[in-house]
């Protein structure tokens, strides 16, 4: 038993110290998430361009900044702005519809064209790992922290390194965010 046991902590070992476990994740370009149609996303197709994250909710009072986002991306997109929607339900159930009824949702109400992600979860035990490495202060000091609710904004620079954090009530089309944009687009 005693070998058996020797031999277990020995592998787990070998598995996370020295036989190359994979290294923390470093940028957004380190993820690969699921689009609302199901397809595998590498975040990394968006490297070398200006990504907005926002988590979303179709049934929110935040909800109409589909439209100010919309218009953000029509803006800026030719210019090298991506913005990605990530459902989630994390926030008094107000994203409870399928992949399917959210895509419908947000193209027939609002007209998105930009890149919508499949619902995941933006806290708690389920929290999806691209929120994780969000939230997590010893990686991120400045931006990270605890989503507290619908439509909080991450801006990243070319380079998948933050630059920029809106919380729920600042719009997509408010000073802040438009001047973020134009000088991360700039660099």
């Amino acid at each position: 038993m005693r070998k058996f046991v020797l031999t277990l902590m020995l592998g787990v070992a070998c598995a996370s110290l020295v036989c190359g476990a994979a290294a923390p994740p470093k940028t957004i370009y380190d993820f690969t998430m699921k689009s609302i149609d199901g397809q595998q996303v590498s975040l990394s197709s968006y490297s070398g361009k200006v990504v907005l994250l926002v988590n979303v909710a179709s049934k929110c009072g935040f909800t109409p900044q589909y439209t100010a986002l919309e218009a953000l991306y029509e803006k800026y997109k030719d210019r090298g702005l991506v913005i990605v929607g990530i459902p989630a339900n994390n926030f008094a159930q107000q994203e409870p519809g399928t992949d399917a009824e959210i895509k419908q949702f947000c193209s027939s109400k609002y007209m998105v064209t930009f890149p919508m992600m499949a619902k995941v979860s933006v806290k708690g035990d389920d929290q999806t790992p691209l929120y994780s490495f969000l939230t997590d202060k010893s990686a991120d000091p400045q931006f990270a922290g605890d989503i507290k609710w619908n439509f909080t904004k991450f801006l990243f620079g070319r380079d998948g390194q933050p630059v920029a954090r809106f919380e729920p009530n600042v719009t997509p089309d408010s000073p802040q965010v438009t001047a973020a944009v134009e000088a991360a687009l700039g660099k």
